[in-house]
């Protein structure tokens, strides 16, 4: 099968490989698909370009030609794959023209074979298997280098001088085993000739089994695969492939050349020296070691299994045309597509397909489809600036509010994510880790959870429980998009481009609502800045709520007791083949957009200043960038090619749903806070006027009935604010001169008149408007003093924007 060539040895033909070389010839030259093209034919006179050397064959192809071939090559592949190399070098070159059969003379050639019908799993991978032809998957967890490989190789004699040609390695360095010379009696000593050699690329990388394989409370168990040709580099970390090849013993290496150890002797010899002078005593003298063999899997096709649509798209998908990716699809899924496109409740339709489990929380799944679907990242040509387009979005609540459920889904959904809990993952079981290779003794960089979701989720779960240092190592990733290490040597900067989905108990295991989210998580400020969205899930006691949450749980219960399919709007599979097309879109914003954006973005910021004090992160930059990443996933929801000014609206909502949520908790502040947040409920320290404070007109007032909501604050304020804007406008601003404080306290009390039952209403509502202004001019500066006194003339300062609700 080698065809080595050493001295008088006679040559074995291989007969059932020499039919094997024949049959695959004929395939080759006169296979037609079902247009009546010949597909191989075509494909190789491509080869005798430099950088191609490998035939992709279909083995479908092969069955439908003949059956023969097809099993003699599943069962005995690794006997026949040298002769159909032959086939086909032989059948190129004669399709060459004279100038290039010189060159392919030279050239290797490797055929690759997919579209394998059986699917093996990584841990039935034994020795039975050993030769055959198999198809198996799994993730990637560690490249290698790519190293040239020597294939065939030329010795020359030290002796005599004679050149011994195409001596095939057998996966370590192979010498002839006798000089072709046949005078010569040399059996050891050669030079390698190495113009005349052929080398191939050659690459190793480790694969481990997939979580759907791996059986409850196992270790996953990993491969190395060796992968040759034009497939080197063709996969990353975190890529899930299908891996067509056969199973190999090898030599284990490691055990052959690590320095320092001695060979291990038998238990005869063992505890006693070799006697120097006895010479060789047979094989129990070598040791176990040279006997020692693992097992390998030499890859001749590898692919991406996350192709969503035509087959053949791999997992960085962003970088597919959609017009391109169109064409690749069928009749059937272009229509499917089509109609969900233009579907007007896309939006409500996919979520309830896509959570069909989970009651409620509608933003919140709102918000999770648009970190799948992520914005625009760009990069500017001349400085090299990135700007990152995937969505961070972090669930804060409390316990049993379906959290670890959303990331299970989104696990499950997607095609490229990564589930992790936060107390047992380190930081270089998040980022990466330099590890020593246990046969070439090089560093080689191991990935971690947010390089193997590169172009994906990272799910991760207990976030709040996280070690500081192991926090801090993903600020990186989280804004920069990469991570660098420097370690033994090794300085490198890796991508990370991946979603975060984090999930979060409050401290002390429930949510308090009248502290600020900042008391509530332990998480440092930047952390928090690097999160696009925030939502806090409150398990409230509701009568409704509770009745539909108990009917879901049970409906869910029954469903899986009695095997129903609860029906949906769209199928998970067409939502996927959706998601993986919008992608390929790339919206630009249009004009309107980005003066919409301006506005949200001041509106924010004004919010953000007025109520410093309530404020439970700032409003930086940070959430501009965020608002322009969710206004450009609204318009690739709809694959549209602009983002215009209803997606900026839409995702402002978003954005301000979860930071008022956030920010201003709906409840009634207690005596300490009342001086802190909202209003002075004492007397003005300086004129303090106890009786006029607590009584009105002789009757006493109860000092509870003075303190209001934080919501009914900002509503009377905005009222005021509002009424003084619009007294503005009809007098114009040169003839404005204010307006009196008592005179807004009276119009104040006249819209209120009907609800007013008592006179102590009256009063109640009189203090409470007169120390909300007080509060608006010394404390908030919203109002400003034109003419100061014990009846002051106000106006509204004219930078302030009311923020929408």
């Amino acid at each position: 099968m080698d065809h080595l060539i050493s001295g008088q040895v006679q040559q074995v033909e291989d007969a059932e490989g020499t039919r094997a070389q024949q049959e695959f010839s004929k395939f080759l030259l006169n296979f037609k698909d079902e247009k009546g093209e010949q597909i191989y034919k075509k494909a190789m006179r491509d080869l005798t370009q430099p950088e191609r050397n490998t035939l992709f064959v279909d083995m479908q192809h092969i069955y439908s030609h003949s059956n023969s071939l097809a099993t003699s090559i599943e069962l005995q592949f690794y006997r026949v794959y040298p002769f159909m190399c032959e086939a086909l070098q032989l059948a190129t070159i004669d399709e060459c023209d004279e100038n290039e059969r010189q060159q392919m003379f030279k050239k290797q050639l490797y055929v690759s074979l997919h579209n394998l019908n059986t699917k093996t799993k990584v841990r039935e991978l034994s020795a039975d298997k050993v030769g055959g032809l198999v198809k198996i998957s799994g993730q990637i967890v560690r490249t290698h280098p790519v190293h040239p490989e020597l294939s065939r190789a030329t010795f020359v004699c030290e002796d005599c001088g004679v050149t011994t040609k195409d001596v095939v390695q057998q996966f370590r360095y192979t010498q002839p085993t006798k000089c072709s010379n046949p005078q010569c009696m040399n059996r050891t000593r050669f030079s390698l000739d190495v113009n005349e050699s052929t080398f191939v690329d050659f690459q190793k990388v480790r694969i481990q089994e997939t979580q759907s394989e791996l059986p409850r409370g196992s270790i996953p168990r990993t491969v190395d695969v060796i992968i040759r040709g034009e497939m080197v580099e063709s996969v990353q970390p975190g890529d899930k492939c299908d891996i067509v090849g056969t199973l190999i013993v090898i030599p284990d290496i490691a055990q052959l050349s690590t320095p320092g150890l001695r060979a291990e002797t038998s238990n005869q010899n063992r505890g006693r020296a070799l006697d120097k002078d006895s010479g060789i005593t047979g094989l129990k003298a070598l040791g176990v070691r040279d006997l020692t063999y693992k097992m390998a899997f030499l890859a001749c096709h590898i692919q991406h299994n996350d192709s969503l649509i035509g087959g053949d798209v791999s997992g960085h998908i962003e970088e597919t045309d959609y017009f391109e990716l169109w064409q690749k699809m069928s009749a059937e899924e272009r229509e499917i597509l089509k109609k969900m496109s233009d579907d007007p409740k896309i939006e409500e339709h996919i979520v309830e397909s896509l959570f069909p489990n989970i009651y409620g929380n509608y933003e919140v799944k709102l918000g999770v489809l648009l970190m799948l679907l992520g914005g625009v990242p760009k990069k500017s040509k001349n400085e090299g600036t990135t700007l990152r387009g995937d969505i961070n979005v972090c669930l804060v609540g409390d316990p049993s509010t379906a959290k670890s459920q959303v990331l299970k889904t989104v696990e499950e959904f997607s095609p490229r994510a990564i589930y992790t809990s936060g107390k047992a993952s380190s930081a270089a079981g998040l980022t990466a880790a330099v590890v020593k290779d246990e046969e070439s003794f090089e560093f080689v960089i191991e990935a971690g959870a947010l390089m193997l979701a590169d172009n994906g989720v990272c799910c991760i779960d207990e976030f709040d429980k996280m070690d500081q240092k192991d926090q801090v190592a993903i600020h990186e990733a989280m804004e920069q998009q990469t991570i660098s290490i420097t370690k033994a040597g090794v300085k490198a900067t890796l991508n990370a481009r991946a979603s975060i989905l984090a999930a979060a108990n409050p401290v002390g295991g429930r949510y308090d609502r009248s502290r600020p989210l900042k008391y509530n998580v332990q998480m440092s400020a930047p952390i928090m800045s690097r999160f696009d969205l925030f939502f806090v899930l409150v398990d409230e006691c509701n009568e409704i709520t509770d009745y539909a949450v108990a009917r879901r749980i049970i409906d869910n219960h029954r469903a899986i007791n009695e095997h129903i399919v609860r029906p949906t709007a769209y199928k998970i599979d067409d939502i996927k083949k959706y998601i993986a097309f919008a992608r390929c879109f790339k919206p630009k914003l249009s004009t309107e957009a980005a003066t919409e954006l301006v506005r949200e973005y001041k509106k924010l910021r004004m919010s953000d200043s007025n109520n410093a004090a309530t404020s439970s992160w700032r409003i930086t930059v940070r959430q501009l960038e965020s608002l322009v990443r969710l206004s450009e996933a609204l318009a690739r929801l709809h694959c549209g090619r602009e983002v215009k000014a209803e997606h900026v609206l839409q995702a402002s909502k978003l954005l301000n749903k979860s930071i008022v949520r956030v920010e201003q908790p709906d409840i009634g502040l207690d005596d300490d806070d009342w001086d802190k947040e909202i209003v002075v409920v004492e007397g003005d320290k300086e004129n303090a006027q106890p009786a006029e404070e607590m009584e009105h007109d002789g009757k006493r007032i109860d000092p509870a009935k003075l303190k209001i909501k934080f919501e009914d604050y900002k509503k009377l304020a905005d009222v005021l604010v509002l009424h003084m804007r619009a007294d503005e406008d009809r007098q114009g601003e040169e003839e404005y001169a204010g307006v009196k404080q008592s005179a807004l306290v009276d119009w104040y009390l006249s819209t209120i008149e009907e609800e007013l039952e008592s006179e102590e209403d009256y009063n109640v509502q009189k203090i409470i408007c007169e120390r909300v202004l007080r509060r608006l001019t010394h404390d908030d500066h919203i109002l400003l003093e034109v003419e100061p006194g014990q009846d002051p003339i106000l106006c509204v300062h004219p930078n302030y924007v009311i923020a929408d609700e």
